[in-house]
């Protein structure tokens, strides 16, 4: 009888034991995209401005990247790098995506020949849902695994409350309310319907908000924080006069109107943020899910006399905060607490994504990805990490080291810039062509085309004559995308309000 009892006692242990290293089930993942949002407008990132409380609570109870870039400056090819681990000169995509992609005859799916995050956590168990912005092709028509799918038909934002919405397979032509709520309600519904599944979920929630851009910056805000910015001067927002090579978005600049609005919309995606968790912690998820917050790409608000990113200025620019993203992991007593100082970037987010979950394995090995692997730094270790990021917009292509910035374009042709990043960190000063620094820019110069000559598709690098499934934005002249420059648009005079 002993033996039978020391039998069972041994087989349920096996049992135990089997289950934790190799059934147990896989934390779920939330992904949280943010559109056109700089980290600096956070209170995590040092802004005392605007409210954010539950993403700095986030931070700190998380990881906080204090230096995580994005290697372009628009929303398709920053989404497509996101999900794939892909440059813009591998996936294809180098500027934003047109509409006739989206809906229509013309309507195809930008990344159908690659192997996707989504696409690869469905394959290993996982349900997928999307709520939110998509850009990246067929948006009537989800792929990669995902079962659950709530979007817009377009990229971009003319309006938070009337902007058309895909919604249970139909297109609706005015959304229901307010999109911010709308995204984060219908994320909380996808993590309602799986919260007891026996697969682990993904929920790929894709704000367009705070979406920095377009004539809803002449427009005050109408959520609930409208009042409370209704009379803020916000100095977080440098009032400097417009940057020589600012080519759009000139209405906004200095605009307070557009100031308070963009707080707004920050603090509307916080609330958002704030509801997730609540949902994660109402249903006992909070252990067992991976929470990350990003944004696809940086922004800037006056700082050097720029507004927006660097597709619009002419000549495209490449300057350090409009490539500058909040990045933010949560798990509790999974992922270390604390910042980190390491220079992380876009395409390093979903090789280190896979490895955390144990999928090192999946990690795609063709095409070659650029990315590297920081999930060890997620769980607190230590490892060597050299600081080396490299970004490109069609003709304008950068590597920024740890000291140094080199900036080169092509078609059309310059300026060149090249900024010693230790001592001149805002990028005010250009060194180009400076003979006290021509070695370090030919050093730097020559690592830059090394680099893409080895990962670049041919097929979609520009530099050499390869192509973009996106419309050119700054095609050279003999090019069939090429477009007459409009003038700059009108600039109202910008009254200084009382603080």
């Amino acid at each position: 009888m002993k033996t039978g009892i020391l039998h069972w006692v041994f087989l349920s242990l096996f049992l135990i034991v089997s289950t934790s290293t190799g059934e147990e089930k896989k934390p779920n993942v939330i992904f949280i995209l943010t559109d056109n949002h700089g980290a600096w407008t956070l209170g995590c990132y040092g802004n005392k401005d605007i409210q954010t409380p539950n993403l700095d609570r986030m931070a700190s109870e998380g990881t906080q990247f204090m230096r995580a870039m994005s290697s372009n400056p628009v929303c398709s090819p920053t989404r497509a790098t996101f999900l794939t681990g892909l440059l813009p000169s591998q996936h294809g995509i180098h500027s934003f995506l047109d509409q006739k992609y989206m809906m229509g005859d013309e309507a195809y799916y930008a990344l159908e020949e690659f192997d996707t995050l989504p696409e690869i956590l469905h394959s290993e168990g996982y349900v997928c849902g999307l709520s939110g912005k998509w850009h990246l092709g067929d948006n009537m028509n989800p792929p990669d695994g995902f079962s659950y799918w709530a979007t817009m038909p377009r990229g971009g934002t003319g309006s938070m409350y009337e902007d058309p919405v895909i919604l249970d397979g139909k297109l609706i032509e005015k959304s229901p309310k307010y999109m911010t709520d709308l995204w984060t309600e219908r994320g909380i519904d996808f993590i309602e319907q799986n919260k007891d599944g026996e697969k682990p979920f993904f929920l790929y929630l894709a704000y367009n908000g705070p979406y920095c851009l377009s004539n809803l910056l002449l427009r005050p805000a109408k959520n609930r924080w409208a009042e409370f910015y209704a009379d803020k001067y916000l100095p977080s927002f440098p009032r400097d006069t417009a940057h020589p090579w600012q080519y759009s978005n000139l209405n906004y600049h200095n605009n307070i109107d557009s100031i308070r609005r963009v707080a707004a919309e920050v603090s509307g995606v916080d609330d958002g943020v704030g509801a997730i968790f609540e949902t994660l912690r109402k249903n006992g998820l909070d252990e067992n899910t991976l929470v990350i917050f990003a944004g696809d790409q940086g922004w800037m608000g006056g700082q050097n006399g720029f507004f927006g990113m660097g597709d619009h200025t002419k000549p495209m620019a490449a300057h350090d905060m409009m490539m500058q993203i909040p990045l933010l992991f949560w798990q509790p007593g999974a992922v270390s607490a604390g910042q980190r100082s390491e220079m992380v970037t876009n395409y390093d987010f979903m090789p280190s994504v896979l490895s955390y979950l144990g999928l090192d394995e999946r990690i795609p090995e063709e095409p070659k990805l650029p990315g590297r692997n920081f999930a060890p730094i997620l769980r607190g270790e230590e490892i060597p990490w050299e600081t080396e990021m490299y970004y490109e917009m069609e003709s304008c292509r950068s590597l920024r080291t740890e000291d140094w910035k080199y900036v080169e374009r092509r078609s059309p042709d310059g300026p060149g810039e090249f900024y010693d990043m230790k001592n001149d960190p805002m990028e005010r000063f250009n060194l180009f062509g400076q003979t006290e620094y021509a070695a370090k820019q030919a050093e730097l110069s020559e690592q830059l085309m090394h680099y893409f000559d080895y990962y670049a598709d041919p097929k979609y690098d520009i530099w050499n004559g390869g192509g973009s499934k996106a419309r050119r934005h700054h095609a050279p002249k003999d090019h069939p995308d090429y477009r007459e420059p409009k003038p700059r648009p009108w600039r109202p005079t910008i009254e200084k309000p009382e603080i």
